[in-house]
């Protein structure tokens, strides 16, 4: 072709690593423009897998899923969390105003357990949104290549919450995001991987606080969903053990 011809023009379904994806993907708001921006789809993707890697758990990284999160409950649909690294503090949750009662716990302790349970949860594809933690380095990317092929069919954001340790590692995730703590109620998100060109420079993004706040500290259990603290009494979380199903080891090879 000469050096002159104009450049054809491409499908949508198309994209250049110059370029965020302007296919038409389902996304769910993450509740800050800039970030939304950014990501494919403007908004946390569905139907695929989000990896969000950081070097600690409780640096904010559930705070800035609280937008989309009481968006979900606000529609009355499930949000399901695969072995969090602690348990929820009900009160930090409902100061946030996402009703409990939407929330569902799986409790996995083995690394083999939990890639069980996740991919059984999406597999049944009924829930709003799933978060699952993978926290080592033992889940091989063939195991992350079965997880992201069942979220395929689902119909919501799932979030994938590993360790920094892993962005070197090859991954089918299609969208993978660094974060890191920021000053002054803030957390850095950088975006390693995505359809698109990579960033210059991480964006940081202003964490949300509960209603009626008017200031919070870093790590206060009022503030902080992620906070070690048990649910109230009278919460109605509900906690499911994977580890006591049979056959789960065998299940993921």
């Amino acid at each position: 072709m000469p050096a002159s011809s104009p450049p054809r023009s491409l499908p949508l379904s198309v994209w250049r690593a110059d370029q965020i994806e302007q296919a038409p993907i389902p996304a769910l708001p993450s509740g800050d423009p800039g970030l939304d921006a950014l990501l494919p789809g403007a908004g946390w993707p569905f139907a695929m897998l989000t990896e969000l890697l950081s070097q600690e758990a409780g640096i904010g990284e559930l705070r800035l899923l609280v937008p989309a999160l009481h968006r979900l409950s606000r529609e009355r649909k499930t949000i399901l969390l695969v072995a969090p690294p602690h348990l929820p503090y009900a009160p930090a949750l409902d100061s946030f105003e996402i009703d409990l009662a939407r929330l569902l716990i799986v409790q996995a302790q083995h690394t083999t357990d939990r890639l069980w349970a996740i991919e059984q949860v999406l597999r049944s594809a009924s829930f709003g949104a799933l978060l699952a933690w993978l926290p080592d380095e033992t889940a091989r990317p063939e195991h992350v290549r079965r997880l992201q092929i069942a979220a395929q069919s689902t119909r919501g954001p799932v979030f994938l919450f590993r360790p920094s340790s892993v962005r070197q590692h090859p991954s089918p995730a299609p969208l993978r995001l660094v974060l890191s703590p920021g000053a002054n109620e803030s957390i850095e998100v950088d975006i390693i991987k995505r359809r698109g060109p990579a960033l210059t420079r991480p964006l940081v993004i202003r964490l949300p606080q509960p209603a009626g706040a008017t200031r919070l500290r870093r790590r206060a259990p009022a503030a902080l969903p992620e906070a070690p603290l048990a649910p109230a009494p009278s919460c109605p979380v509900v906690a499911i053990d994977a580890n006591e199903t049979a056959g789960t080891a065998q299940a993921i090879r």
